[in-house]
């Protein structure tokens, strides 16, 4: 199971993580006001984008799919 949460992303793929979490966050509380359920969706998914970017590990590598970043 520790291979599976080991560290895979470099500088780059940290820093989209964060832009996109950050994004995605910003998003999710202004929409939250107008519908409730896309607010909480895109809330959910900034801070799981910042916590990928803060760990350094990418779900979907992990997973062995490969990605650009």
């Amino acid at each position: 199971m520790s291979q599976f949460f080991r560290p895979n992303l470099k500088r780059t793929g940290r820093i989209a993580r964060g832009v996109i979490g950050t994004l995605c966050l910003i998003a999710g509380i202004i929409v939250v006001d107008y519908t409730l359920w896309l607010g909480l969706i895109l809330v959910a998914a900034g801070l799981f984008a910042i916590f990928e970017s803060i760990r350094g590990w990418c779900l979907v590598r992990a997973c062995g799919v490969r990605t650009k970043i």
